[in-house]
């Protein structure tokens, strides 16, 4: 079975982190919490969630992805944390999925992974980064190699199901997920 980490940090975007893990967990695919500091973490708009596990005692070499949702300030915390960021280049060196969307990809940017890497994200995030080499489209998803990234809250679907394809699930499975939790009126 594979294994994603999403990680939280105080400031995070809600539906960005439990969005994705219940569109993952839909998926097949084991999906942990793991929180940066506090055994509480509040979101953006101050909704709390006890996360499974701190990050330090996470087995990230085992995730198959580690995920970051953004947010404000969740997405700066993110990128401040020194053990995701060695976390998440010891990822994408043995070729695991890193993802970020809204303002996180800075914490990609910053992490030094997306060196000539077409992203996306949340209008403007792409500024508060100070490492050349980003190439921002501004779509809902981008995927480049093992790195994906998303634009914002409204984009937490595609962003998720895009990862559920990258780590092997079948895209029947995906659309399958997909259809059952959006009904047209």
């Amino acid at each position: 079975m594979k294994q994603a980490i999403v990680v939280l940090a105080e400031g995070f975007e809600e539906i960005e982190a439990l969005g994705t893990a219940d569109i993952l967990n839909r998926c097949g695919i084991m999906t942990m919490l793991a929180g940066i500091s506090g055994s509480i973490v509040s979101g953006a708009h101050d909704i709390r969630v006890a996360p499974d596990m701190f990050l330090e005692h996470t087995p990230g070499s085992d995730a198959d992805a580690i995920i970051l949702p953004g947010g404000l300030p969740g997405a700066t915390n993110l990128m401040n944390c020194e053990v995701l960021g060695a976390m998440v280049r010891e990822a994408v060196a043995k070729g695991k999925i890193a993802a970020a969307i809204c303002a996180a990809p800075i914490a990609l940017h910053a992490f030094g992974v997306l060196d000539g890497k077409t992203v996306t994200g949340y209008p403007g995030t792409e500024k508060l980064s100070t490492r050349p080499g980003l190439t921002y489209t501004g779509e809902l998803v981008e995927h480049d190699g093992n790195i994906i990234t998303g634009k914002a809250p409204g984009a937490t679907p595609f962003f998720a199901a895009e990862i559920a394809r990258a780590l092997g699930v079948n895209p029947a499975t995906v659309q399958g997920v997909l259809n059952g939790m959006f009904i047209r009126p």
